[in-house]
């Protein structure tokens, strides 16, 4: 019981602190709201570049030309091995009467030389397309292929996509890094906010210690006083980043300077980010006041 009634009393202590003490109270909120709001959009944008990446790299494939004297036997033959491989999500077929349909379908200079065209004539090969798990391992996957009969060629961009690949883990990395440093320079700057406030009041907790309070009934307040600053303070980069996520979304198309990356649909992604705002605002705040508490004023 003695502990609910400490914890109940250090919940109205804390709320009286904060309207009481409101000039230093407003400092840490404000402090707190801007530098919530600048770490919700390192996430947002954090976050966009994840997908973007992980989209794109989705979509890089392996062209898989067939032997012209293949016939129905052989292609099955090379589907299932390919198939049978380890690092494959789908393999498609692209016929060389689909290939010339769709070639006289994207230009008429093709139309005008194809058109007449009989099976015989068609000099296209049969192809597969072939979508992989993990990109990184993409030159591999393609030299497994090669050995498979029939294969006449394997392609996948050789040269140009090893590079895109290590600028994507590049991008993917550097955007970690930098909402890693910010959130880290948030809590410094937070917590540090917190421990002015809370030494500014060193005389208070003498008393309190003084008339024989203990450590527990001492600090309680002061956790508590620090999530609710944590609390309010992310209130409104909450709302401000809601706000403003949607509205960026609805200008830009849902797209991200190019119809090619598309930006992560609003719903789920901002109650995450909301929440992580909220969570980090107030443990935080818990964490700075506690620590003022116990190192600054030696309690």
């Amino acid at each position: 019981m003695k502990a609910f009634r400490i914890f109940g009393r250090s919940l109205r202590d804390s709320f009286r602190s904060v309207t009481r003490n409101i000039s230093l109270s407003l400092a840490s909120i404000t402090c707190i709201m801007i530098t919530l709001i600048i770490v919700g959009i390192a996430l947002i944008i954090g976050f966009n570049i994840q997908t973007a990446t992980k989209e794109l790299k989705s979509d890089l494939s392996i062209v898989v030309f067939v032997s012209n004297d293949a016939d129905e036997f052989d292609l099955k033959g090379v589907e299932t091995q390919i198939k049978g491989l380890d690092n494959i999500v789908s393999v498609e077929l692209k016929s060389k009467e689909e290939l010339k349909e769709e070639m006289m379908e994207e230009s008429d200079t093709f139309k005008n030389v194809m058109q007449n065209w009989d099976e015989s004539e068609n000099p296209l090969l049969n192809t597969y397309i072939v979508k992989v798990k993990n990109a990184d391992s993409l030159s591999a996957t393609a030299k497994e292929i090669e050995k498979i009969n029939s294969v006449s060629l394997v392609k996948y961009g050789e040269g140009m996509v090893e590079k895109l690949l290590l600028a994507f883990n590049g991008i993917e990395k550097a955007a970690l890094i930098a909402v890693a440093a910010l959130i880290l320079v948030t809590i410094f700057l937070i917590m540090n906010t917190i421990k002015l406030t809370i030494f500014s009041r060193k005389d208070e907790i003498g008393i309190m210690r003084l008339v024989g309070a203990s450590n527990a009934s001492i600090r309680m307040p002061f956790i508590f006083e620090g999530m609710f600053i944590g609390l309010i303070g992310a209130i409104i980069p909450i709302v401000l980043l809601t706000v403003g996520y949607y509205k960026v979304f609805d200008v830009m198309g849902g797209k991200l300077l190019t119809d090619i990356i598309d930006l992560i649909k609003p719903g789920n992604l901002i109650i995450k980010i909301d929440l992580l705002v909220l969570l980090i605002g107030m443990l935080v705040g818990m964490i700075g006041s506690g620590s003022a508490v116990r190192k600054y004023l030696k309690v």
